[in-house]
């Protein structure tokens, strides 16, 4: 039995021995137990029953009620890499993912059943298409979206998150023109006739935030659309519950601006927090961050400053992921480095010096490769032997570079949702190649932390299918790409999206895993992840999520 040194706070509180059917930890020194004893918001014991009510009555407490939990309790799920604003925004808008439309003119269907229950002057705005995914193999262009609306902004953004498409009222509005030159760090793409198609990607979809305090150029694109700072506080609290209901207990907001710092202030200033949020500041706000002495993560238990997010390139799913020779799908696409080597690496050393954690969102080999000489070029000026630098995404390192990322001590954060909805995509785009993509075996046969997140609204925050998709690397489609080697195991799976995710962020002393003296944070699942049909786990039902010792959904 593993015990908790408990102070005098702790042993004032409430005892309660929570007894599940069946008990995963995560943690070796505990596994195989049955039972936890739960004194308050921390885990007292994990043990026997008897074991667990010994050590109340060590301790001087009254019998504790012993809780039977019909199902399996493991730790509760980390995601450390989500937008959870962006998230909570989509969820108003019009769902035009593949479960609701394969072709264009069914797009264009809902969106214009959106529009006619839209007051007048409103925008219109989708989510969810991927080219590939549609009968017409390509994304549909702006004269398509006119039959949406023509007097009001109609967008439909990528499943990638990094672009999308907008009809011409749009593009007029803003005063964008076939002249209208590319935007650092973004395109305004156009057909072989020089004319602009109404597709945009990155920086060129800042025409659609109004606001300029976050247009952020070569810093990364700015996702998040303005609306009222009260719709943003509701839009948070509806993601926030979507994130419960899949289990998940803490996040990492990879992409915080002053917008999202404002409302999480709010949330957590009303009591109206319930996830653990720790929030990565855009690479824009960096001098500002190190102004105000951000030197190193801070916060409490609910909300916390982790680190600084950077963008080496752009997504897999929208080809705007840096390789230089061209997509095999389009040759005269290369995708784009968001910044100058040099200048990223003096961002990255800057960071670094001053005890930051930075995650640098990174796909294809050649924006794998700055991030890592990066890094290994700060480490070299000033050592630091626990740094965490994460690569976010990481789809296509080569061997090579994993190899290196061992060396660092960097941790890849990847998304297998992102193979699950179109790994096909990505071989479609690269060749050969991309059916490596998310290499998580050979992350682990290199002793590379294996950790896993959603990257929510990109996919569904919902770990079991991410876990899933790790175990099996079958696609929606029923494929299964690369050997496998690429494979991990499901118990190796589940550590990666607990405890594993909470190393990335700094929290590994409290949360991640049932062990004595961390956090009462669980999921209680309809059945074990680790004995059931590989093929099933996504379908798992999510009975319960706690935090803090209390149920939160």
């Amino acid at each position: 039995m593993r015990l908790l040194p408990l102070d005098r706070s702790v042993l004032d509180a409430t005892a309660t021995i929570l007894l599940p059917d069946e008990l995963v930890t995560v943690d070796d020194a505990t596994e195989g137990a049955a039972a936890v004893l739960v004194f308050g918001e921390e885990i007292a014991a994990v043990g026997s029953v008897d074991e667990c009510r010994a050590r109340a009555a060590g301790l001087g407490r009254p019998e504790p009620e012993v809780r039977r939990l019909p199902g399996t309790l493991l730790p509760g799920f980390v995601d450390p890499h989500a937008h959870p604003l962006m998230y909570g925004q989509m969820m108003t808008w019009v769902d035009c993912g593949p479960e609701r439309a394969s072709t264009i003119p069914e797009i264009v269907a809902l969106l214009r059943e959106a529009a006619e229950n839209t007051p007048a002057g409103r925008p219109v705005r989708g989510y969810g298409y991927e080219h590939r995914n549609l009968a017409e193999k390509r994304h549909p262009r702006s004269g398509e979206l006119d039959a949406v609306a023509e007097d009001r902004e109609v967008y439909l953004m990528n499943a990638s998150g990094h672009g999308g498409v907008v009809n011409s009222f749009t593009l007029r509005r803003n005063g964008v023109t076939r002249d209208t030159p590319d935007p650092d760090g973004g395109v305004f793409f156009r057909d072989e006739h020089g004319e602009l198609t109404g597709e945009l990607s990155d920086a060129a979809c800042n025409i659609l935030t109004g606001v300029t305090g976050v247009k952020v150029g070569r810093h990364g694109p700015n996702f998040h659309l303005e609306d009222e700072p009260e719709e943003h506080a509701r839009q948070l609290a509806a993601a926030q519950e979507k994130f419960l209901a899949a289990g998940v207990t803490a996040i990492g907001d990879a992409q915080v601006t002053r917008r999202e710092f404002d409302m999480y202030l709010r949330l957590d200033e009303a009591g109206l927090l319930k996830t653990r949020v720790h929030m990565y500041l855009l690479s824009h706000l960096l001098d500002q961050a190190l102004e105000m002495g951000l030197h190193g993560a801070f916060g409490t238990t609910r909300l916390a400053f982790a680190g600084i997010k950077f963008y080496a390139d752009g997504t897999l799913g929208g080809w705007t992921a840096y390789f230089p020779d061209g997509y095999v799908g389009d040759p005269c696409r290369t995708g784009q480095l968001y910044h100058d080597p040099k200048d990223y690496s003096a961002l990255i050393d800057k960071a670094h010096e001053a005890g930051l954690q930075t995650a640098t969102h990174a796909q294809s080999p050649d924006a794998i490769a700055m991030v890592l000489d990066a890094i290994e070029d700060a480490q070299r000026r000033n050592p630091r032997p626990d740094a965490r630098h994460r690569i976010e995404h990481c789809g296509l390192p080569s061997p090579e570079q994993i190899e290196r990322m061992a060396v660092l001590g960097v941790h890849p954060v990847n998304q297998p949702q992102h193979y699950f909805n179109w790994g096909e995509g990505v071989t479609d785009a690269v060749g050969t190649p991309g059916e490596r993509f998310n290499p998580l075996g050979e992350f682990q046969a290199a002793g590379v932390p294996v950790t896993l997140s959603s990257d929510a609204p990109v996919a569904e925050p919902n770990p079991l299918e991410a876990i899933q998709t790790a175990v099996t690397r079958t696609t929606r489609r029923g494929h299964r790409l690369g050997g496998g080697d690429l494979l991990i195991d499901v118990r190796s799976a589940v550590a990666a999206h607990t405890i594993a995710g909470a190393r990335v962020l700094g929290r590994e002393r409290d949360l991640g895993s049932i062990t004595p003296g961390k956090r009462a944070d669980f999921v209680l699942l309809g059945e074990n992840p680790l004995t059931c049909d590989p093929a099933r786990i996504a379908g798992i039902e999510v009975l319960e999520t706690w935090i803090d010792g209390e149920v939160a959904r």
